[in-house]
């Protein structure tokens, strides 16, 4: 019973990151972030750098999985099922209701006009997401040539980024290695 309040707190709080937040993802992680971090208290910092990582390398929508993890670790399997469920609703009602009135306005200025000024604010809140993560993230010459690297590969190789993700994984690993005995010398 005691669960109750808190998958219910779950279930809102991620029911309105879905509702106020446009363009995926990336964007509603800056809302993920706020209000699992700064406003609830339900997570850290470091904690969210950690589950925005994870929720990046699993197959899925990266604020699908965050709110997983999030929803898991803070009220179990019903927390991450409240979470979950959450997000998802309110892409999912509205979805359904633009498909069925989606043709009837699809050649009107105004609504093309509103999309473009749309994708313009996503944009920012992706930059404002990947300014938030390289603050949290490691500092030092290494950390910032596997971040050039990794951003040279899938920006203008045709690489596979799950290939990249594994790579950066290793390197982390083995920097990790070296450093530990390093330390122990």
């Amino acid at each position: 019973m005691k669960r109750i309040p808190k998958t219910l707190s779950l279930f809102f709080t991620f029911l309105k990151i879905g509702l106020f937040t446009f363009g995926g993802g990336y964007a509603m992680i800056p809302l993920i972030q706020r209000e699992t971090v700064d406003n609830k208290k339900w997570i850290n910092d470091e904690d969210m750098l950690e589950i925005i990582a994870i929720a990046e390398s699993t197959p899925g929508p990266i604020a699908i999985n965050a709110a997983t993890f999030i929803g898991y670790r803070v009220g179990g399997f019903f927390g991450a099922l409240a979470a979950t469920v959450g997000v998802v609703l309110p892409s999912f009602v509205i979805i359904t209701a633009i498909s069925f009135v989606l043709a009837a306005f699809q050649n009107v200025v105004w609504i093309r006009y509103a999309f473009n000024g749309i994708r313009s604010g996503v944009l920012a809140l992706i930059v404002k997401a990947l300014w938030s993560m390289y603050k949290q993230s490691p500092n030092g010459i290494f950390a910032y040539l596997i971040m050039f690297g990794a951003f040279v590969v899938t920006a203008f190789l045709p690489v596979n980024v799950i290939f990249v993700i594994l790579f950066c994984a290793a390197a982390g690993i083995v920097q990790a290695l070296i450093v530990s005995r390093r330390d122990k010398r």
